[in-house]
């Protein structure tokens, strides 16, 4: 089988199919065949000597060139993949009298690689279901996508997700079949396709066309499997047993400014264990013979968890099972020799039940059963798909699905009761509340603080009908003229999030100590307070896109192709009032390119790409900043604390209840929400490379990449500059109104501008405010250089690249990795001026060093084995902690600022000090060796037996540490820093039995 990596691809308008193209003699006849589903079609050759056939469905295809003397050319097994055009070129010579069999242009997995594709000008990678089933890798998206070069491993505050090109993991677009399948309520996670049915995997690290959009990072796009004439069947069981799998490395404190704790155990993981099985069956085949097919696979997993705690929580111990069926339907109708209609139907909706039990705080055991929590996940989608070729030199595609994504959550207590969130901001969630204890003594997990014996999440919970619908239209045209490929359509994605969270049991208390009148600690005047924190959320908000797009591929002669494509976004949102808050019209990107033969003969291309891609805002930012939302606070006196909740008895409330950024369960006004001159997030790309084809048997590659991040979207919460323009103007501001909200959608380091009901009279009052004053411009540069090279021969294949990369910035993008922070495209980044001194530097998905190797060898008829090599520099370490002085106190966004070094023990002492983004230092180098042998005995055919172990040499260094090192509210230095929150996943082993026939 012929390696897929590294190809790349001028296949425009057709993201679940590909093309064939090449050189003959003007007039004559090509015929594309597959005899698997009785695909035909005949094309004439042109003036020119060239021909073309878009919208060609994955697989293997016979060409054959018909002369006007009537002998032919006949090439078989030509290979067409995803998204990419394959070049089939006939000599002009012809042969005497007859039918000539030349051998395969596209051998798969023996003798060559896939030749170098002139056609294009992006770059992209592809692997089909069996070079992934030969290689030692786990059978998901993102882990396949890891593979290619320019990708990284995001961080695990937002689950199995990849950064693309220094983007975010929350800038990516996912496609099943054409349909993008991403869940755009945060862009963190993606239907999951039952991978036995996915046939190829396509992965765009860059310069893409213009029928892509809404991504800044990176696109993966999938096609899946489809019934032919021949009839197939099979079922598999994979199995990871825990007890094949290491030991879970436990954490230390690891603070040099807290001595007494350094080295001291944190969280004893020896007991933790974690495993799984998964089996799948499926079959395809033809309904009527060349006509009508169907194909359907079947897939339940099963993965069990217990995990042991022993920090600062009492029902920190839990256990979790994760099972559900998924499948997927797939009907492909040839209508006739023109016309091909498809459906896709897919589900992959699952709860992941996880019990929760009392432990003894700081001990290694496991108590009373507190109560269990049911979260759902995924859903169904549908997809209906026609192509159409309307004329030898134009065709059509047009795509309408939907799709469903549940995000539910309930929990039952330990007596059976029901403890959930309907959405109403006046019903807070029910159940026990979360407690935190902050006090000098029991904030660094020492034992004796006050807990609660009967909170199961330790946080808030969705409300129960939370979920995610999507409807999407796509129109694409593909038309010949001459030397041009013209491509252009329309897209509409709109998509409707019911959302909301609250506190489970309504409410958190938080315990902390007053330091008394002199305001100093350890001076025998203080006293234990508590505050009261109620954050309720819930609405339902929309975002409704459309895009268009013209792009033309330019023969300009027989080396030189051009490249130039333009794309005009418009997102609109809304808020849960069906209002509008943002809207943003025929966002302009450009995207140009060039694909240079050098050689004339698809062995030595010179490409380049710059183009300006742009992301709209998800629907999540509207369901806080935009919709009806309850914060409040309140401190309190109180005289004890129930032994079971953790919550305060006794109460006297110390002052008024104070409203958090203005959100006190009123509706907002949409006008006030985000500047008026608001754009898009977008960045601009360039690209320059070369491939060459050293041998028939080995093609590299070299390219550089350059991206430049040009505008960010992101709230700001620092309302002085409004506030104190009012004021000049004599007007008498109302703090906190609907109409005057602390945070507002902005353009950091932009001039904004902003419309508040400064009065809260319903007057709108317009004011300009200069960039310098709410923040810096945000800043995100990618630089690289790539090298890859791929081999096949007759027993073996493998791929191998090496990227050289600097990520440098002030802000990551829709996500933040110091902290874990998950709201896309409102953290905290620049929500104060004073956030962003000390940011700029080198960001959280700066791996500087990736070497990547994979391959696989066929031993013989019955043994083959691969192997997957990843090596990869550390990530940058940051130390974060209070600003101080400010205002005379810290500042209330607390541990948040790239300062450190404030404090002793007994608290603030004196000014912190800078410590810029990146300069604390850098996570450790990883390696990771996977192996894999498979048995095919010839006893048995169509059996196959074959053994993965992962991280061979179980190494289990640190992927992330914690980069708070001091607490918010006293600056005193905290023992967790640098404690790792996450490690390379230990050494395990996946055992696999399948039979197809």
């Amino acid at each position: 089988m012929a390696l897929g990596l590294c190809f790349t691809s001028g296949v425009h308008a057709q993201q679940a199919s590909g093309a064939l193209f090449g050189q003959a003699v003007s007039g004559e006849t090509i015929v594309i065949e597959n005899p698997a589903t009785g695909f035909r079609r005949e094309v004439v050759v042109g003036a020119d000597g060239g021909y073309r056939v878009p919208g060609i469905q994955p697989g293997n295809y016979r060409v054959t060139l018909k002369r006007a003397d009537g002998t032919t050319t006949v090439r078989d097994d030509v290979k067409v993949n995803v998204g990419t055009g394959t070049p089939v070129n006939f000599a002009a010579a012809a042969t005497a009298g007859g039918t000539t069999e030349l051998g395969s242009v596209t051998v798969v997995g023996t003798r060559s690689v896939n030749p170098i594709d002139v056609s294009s000008v992006a770059s992209t990678s592809i692997l089909t279901a069996e070079q992934i089933s030969k290689i030692p890798v786990q059978r998901d998206a993102t882990s396949v996508a890891l593979l290619a070069p320019g990708t990284v491993r995001g961080d695990t505050a937002f689950g199995n997700l990849a950064s693309f090109g220094g983007s975010s993991v929350a800038e990516n677009q996912y496609y099943l079949n054409g349909f993008n399948i991403t869940n755009s309520f945060r862009n963190l996670n993606f239907a999951q396709v039952p991978y036995e049915s996915i046939a190829e995997q396509q992965t765009m690290t860059g310069g893409y066309g213009a029928e892509f959009g809404r991504s800044l990072g990176g696109v993966v796009n999938m096609v899946s499997k489809r019934g032919t004439n021949d009839f197939r069947a099979g079922a598999n069981v994979f199995w990871s047993p825990d007890s094949l799998r290491s030991e879970v490395e436990s954490t230390y404190y690891s603070n040099p400014l807290v001595p007494g704790d350094l080295g001291e155990l944190r969280q004893d993981n020896s007991e933790d264990t974690l495993g799984g099985w998964a089996a799948s069956v499926w079959a395809g085949g033809a309904i009527v013979k060349d006509k009508l097919f169907a194909y359907g696979a079947l897939t339940y997993k099963k993965t069990d968890q217990d995990y042991w705690g022993t920090v600062l929580s009492r029902t920190n111990n839990n256990e979790s099972e994760k099972g559900d069926p998924i499948w997927l339907v797939k009907l492909d109708w040839n209508i006739n020799e023109d016309h091909h209609l498809e459906f896709t139907g897919m589900s992959d909706k699952t709860t992941n039940t996880i019990t929760t039990y009392l432990n003894t705080v700081g001990e290694l055991d496991r108590g009373e059963k507190v109560g269990t929590s049911y979260a759902e996940s995924g859903g169904e989608t549908y997809i209906l798909r026609y192509n159409g070729y309307l004329t030898e030199t134009f065709s059509v595609s047009a795509l309408y699905g939907t799709s469903e994504y549940s995000r539910s959550r309930r929990l039952v207590t330990a007596d059976g009761t029901r403890v959930e969130y309907g959405g109403d901001l006046n019903q807070p969630a029910s159940g026990c509340p979360v407690i935190t204890d902050v006090r000098p003594g029991y904030r660094q997990a020492i034992t004796g603080g006050y807990a609660s014996a009967c909170n199961i999440t330790g946080g808030s919970i969705d409300r129960v009908d939370s979920g995610d619908e999507r409807q999407q239209f796509r129109l694409d045209f593909d038309w010949e003229i001459g030397d041009h490929r013209i491509g252009f359509g329309y897209d509409t994605d709109d998509f409707e999030s019911v959302a909301g969270q609250s506190i489970e049991g309504g409410r958190i208390w938080r315990y902390s100590t007053n330091n008394g009148p002199d305001g100093q600690a350890n001076t025998g005047d203080e006293f234990d307070i508590v505050r009261e924190q109620i954050v309720n959320q819930g609405s339902t908000v929309k975002v409704e896109q459309h895009a268009y797009y013209i792009e033309d591929n330019w023969q300009v002669s027989d080396d030189f192709l051009a490249y130039i494509g333009l794309r005009w976004d418009t997102f609109e949102n809304f808020n849960g009032e069906g209002q509008a808050y943002v809207k943003i019209e025929n966002q302009f990107a450009p995207r140009l390119g060039f694909s240079w033969d050098v050689n004339g003969d698809s062995t030595w291309k010179v490409y380049g790409t710059g183009g300006r891609y742009a992301l709209p805002l998800t629907s999540s930012v509207a369901v806080r900043g935009a919709s009806i939302s309850l914060f409040t606070r309140q401190n309190f006196n109180f005289t004890g604390v129930d032994p079971v909740t953790g919550a305060p008895l006794g109460l006297t409330p110390r002052g008024a209840l104070s409203y958090i950024n203005g959100e006190f369960g009123e509706p907002k006004n949409p006008a006030t929400i985000a500047s008026k001159n608001l754009d898009p997030m977008y960045q601009d790309e360039l690209i320059l490379g070369t491939q060459y084809a050293v041998t028939e048997h080995q093609n590299v590659g070299v390219k550089g990449i350059y991206r430049k991040l040009k505008a960010a979207i992101d709230d700001n919460c620092d309302y002085t500059p409004i506030y104190d323009m009012a004021v000049a103007d004599g007007l008498d501001p109302v703090l906190p109104s609907s109409g005057f909200p602390y945070c507002r959608m902005f353009n950091p380091g932009a001039d904004s501008v902003f419309v508040t009901d400064i009065e809260n009279n319903g007057t709108l009052t317009e004011y300009t405010v200069p960039g310098e004053l709410l923040s810096p411009a945000a800043k995100r540069s990618y630089k690289a250089l790539e090298f890859s090279w791929d081999g096949a021969w007759e027993k073996w294949f493998a791929s191998a690249s090496y990227t050289l990369a600097w990520s440098k910035g002030n802000t990551e993008g829709g996500v933040k990795s110091d902290i874990g922070q998950s709201d896309t495209s409102v953290t905290q980044d620049f929500d104060y001026k004073e956030l962003a001194v000390d940011s700029y530097g080198y960001l959280p998905n700066d791996r500087r060093h990736s070497l990547k190797l994979f391959g696989n060898y066929q031993i013989n008829d019955e043994w083959s084995a691969g192997g997957n090599l990843l090596v990869q520099s550390g990530r940058p370490v940051n130390c974060l902690g209070v600003l101080y002085p400010y205002h005379g106190g810290i500042h209330p966004y607390g541990a948040s600022f790239f300062r450190c070094g404030t404090t002793e023990a007994g608290g603030v002492n004196g000014p912190s000090e800078p410590v810029p983004r990146g300069t604390a230092g850098r996570l450790p180098w990883t390696n990771s060796i996977d192996i894999n042998v498979s048995y095919f005995p010839k006893w048995a055919e169509g059996l196959m037996f074959k053994v993965d172990v992962f991280n061979l040499f179980d190494n289990q260094k640190p992927t992330g540490v914690t980069e708070v090192a001091e607490d918010a509210a006293t600056g005193v230095p905290l023992n967790t820093y640098l404690v790792p929150r996450g490690f390379q996943t230990p050494r395990s082993v996946r055992i696999m039995v399948q039979y197809d026939f």
